[in-house]
Formats: structure tokens, sequence, C-alpha cells
């Protein structure tokens, strides 16, 4: 049994029991008096129970905790604090976040533990339980799953925070902070509508889990602009699979939306993410089509699209200040228990190339 495992345990009987003898829950667990009393200690050392000749009582603090607010963890005195943080992946879109964070942190004197859950709920899980067997002061995570996948975070001892995920249908009240990706949808038309295009359409990543935003963003983005989806609404609407998903599906809606630029149905689109952006220009060019004389085009993300062979104009959600934001909500949480939940919204920026060139009066 894993130290984790051994902790969950130990609580479990305190909230069942309200106390526990060292040497009856050892042999329980079949293992030494020495290992339940080391795994006394490392959860009274976090505040969550007190120790008793003999065994364990529940702090009642703690007994009392239903919700995410639960106990800082105590540390010894002028100890530095140590903050986890769990991204789905390290070689796109967050690395500019744990920078971020990285940064925030050591501002902070804070050590930052990084775990990579490959959005994998299993492997997030695992991490955050090793994290805290190893006694972190708290958690930023940007859960992988949904949000019933992910009601486990109610029950940490330590505060979180949720670094790129909107509530949703989840009323856990968990603090979060994002980037305001229907702003930013709504920033890509408006750019595209001011430079004359008319006909703008919509290429989503269908497992993306901001996609809806982008959609309501798109939307509300057109009728600011007093345009109209082309063709109506599904019509304009692209939704690709991911590369690793269905081959044909990803080939016939490419072909599709080069279709319906070569046919002038659409004269501009705004694409999340930059690598099905780049794709999309490559198939445009082969086509003999022109970027952006019969269409422009505007990637979402940022990560990669100033470097297509025609630049391409991009939405820059701001990643850097969403992990150092993250950190220091998390610090002033672990200082202050009691002070209001925020939600906090970062503002994305668009940042102009040749891609999306003003039409020609």
């Amino acid at each position: 049994m894993h130290a984790e495992e051994r902790h969950q345990a130990i609580l479990r009987r305190l909230r069942e029991q309200g106390s526990l003898r060292v040497t009856e829950f050892a042999e329980e667990l079949r293992v030494s008096p020495v290992t339940v009393r080391r795994d006394i200690e490392a959860l009274a050392e976090r505040g969550l129970i007190a120790r008793v000749h003999g065994g364990a009582v529940l702090q009642e603090s703690h007994a009392q905790s239903t919700g995410p607010a639960q106990p800082a963890r105590k540390r010894p005195e002028g100890g530095a604090m140590t903050f986890g943080l769990i991204v789905p992946a390290a070689d796109y879109y967050y690395p500019e976040v744990i920078k971020g964070a990285q940064e925030a942190a050591g501002d902070r004197g804070i050590r930052l533990v990084l775990g990579i859950s490959q959005y994998s709920p299993e492997q997030e899980r695992a991490h955050a339980a090793q994290m805290l067997a190893d006694g972190v002061d708290g958690l930023l995570i940007t859960p992988c799953g949904s949000a019933a996948a992910a009601s486990w975070l109610a029950e940490l001892a330590v505060p979180h925070v949720l670094v790129e995920r909107r509530p949703g249908d989840d009323i856990s009240g968990a603090e979060r902070v994002v980037t305001d990706h229907v702003y930013g949808a709504r920033l890509a038309v408006r750019h595209l509508a001011d430079a004359g295009y008319r006909r703008i359409g919509l290429m989503l990543r269908e497992d993306s889990p901001h996609g809806a935003l982008l959609l309501e963003g798109y939307r509300g983005g057109l009728v600011s602009a007093g345009l109209e989806p082309p063709g109506g609404d599904e019509s304009a609407l692209f939704r690709l699979p991911p590369p690793a998903g269905d081959a044909a599906e990803r080939e016939r809606l490419l072909d599709a939306l080069a279709d319906a630029a070569g046919e002038g149905l659409l004269d501009a689109t705004l694409i999340h993410n930059d690598h099905d952006a780049i794709v999309l220009l490559q198939r445009l060019r082969s086509r003999g089509l022109d970027v952006p004389g019969d269409i422009a085009v505007v990637a979402y993300d940022d990560e990669v699209a100033s470097l297509a062979d025609i630049p391409l104009t991009a939405i820059a959600p701001p990643k850097h200040a969403v992990g150092a934001a993250a950190v220091d909500l998390l610090a002033q949480r672990v200082a202050d228990p009691g002070r209001a939940r925020h939600l906090l919204a970062i503002l994305p920026e668009l940042r102009v190339r040749a891609s999306s060139a003003p039409t020609s009066p």
C-alpha cells in the first residue's frame, strides 16, 4: 500500500470513528507501527489530524469541512511552500503556462513541482496523490476529464486552483484562472470584418475543451459586426477531428473548407488551432488559392502561426500570465483561507500578420 493510500485510510477511519490506535491500525493494514506513526506525523504536519498518545484524532476543523475550503497545512517556522502543477502536456500551449507559473513561484520563494498527465485522468490522479504524499501546500491543475471525473478535487486536503478550465456544470466553487476565449473569438471575427471580409467561417478541433467558448465568441462577433454565418450556421462551421482521429473525415472537412473558399462561399475563416491552420494553408495553396486574396486566415493559439510560409494572423491566449496569476491566486488562498473565491479571466490579444491583409476597396 502506497503512502497516499495509507493516509486516505487513516483519514477515513478518523472520520468514521474519531480516533485510532497505532498498533491496532498497523495490524489491520499489515504494516509496521513505525510506518503508521510516520503517516500520522505527516498528516499532523499538514494540519489534518492531531497526534495523541498511542494514536491520533481528527482535527475538529477538518472533521467539519465538507467542501474544498480545507485547512492550510502547517509548516515549520520559516519553511518554504511547495505547490504542485499538473497540466495535460508540455509540448503545446502549456510550456508558457508552466514558465509563467515557475517565474511567479520563484518570485514568491515557492517551490514548484510539475506533473504531466498526458490527457489521462488516471495519471492526473496519480500525480496528485504523489504530490499530496510529498506534502505540497497547494495544487494548480488543468483537469483533462469532465467535471464529474474531476469531482475528487473537492476532497483535496490542500487548496487548489483550476487552470484554463471554465466552470461549465461544475458548482464546486473551485477558484480558477482562465483565458477569455469568447472574447478571443469575437476579437478575431471583428478584425476580419473591419478588414472588409464578410463571409467568415469557423473551423474547430472537435476535441478542444474550449470549442464551445470559441463558437460562442464567433457567433457573437458576427452579430456585433452585423453579419450572418455564410450559408447558415452549420454550413460555415467545420468540426475537425484530431490528427489521431478519423483521418478520412479530417480530409473531407479540409477539402470542404477549401472548396468553399474556391467557390467564393467563404472569404475568411478562424481556425483553432495553429497546426490545423497551417495544414489548411498548405491545402489552399496546393489548389492555387491565394491567402489572403481568396480567403483570409486567422489561427487561434499562436504557438507556431508566425512560422507558416504565409505568416498567420493569430489570437494569442495570455498563457504566461495565466500561469503566473494561478500561482498568485493559490498563494493568496493559502495565506488567507477565508477570502472570497475568485474566477480570473484574462484577455487574449490579436497579432496581425500577412494572412489577413485588408481587402481592396
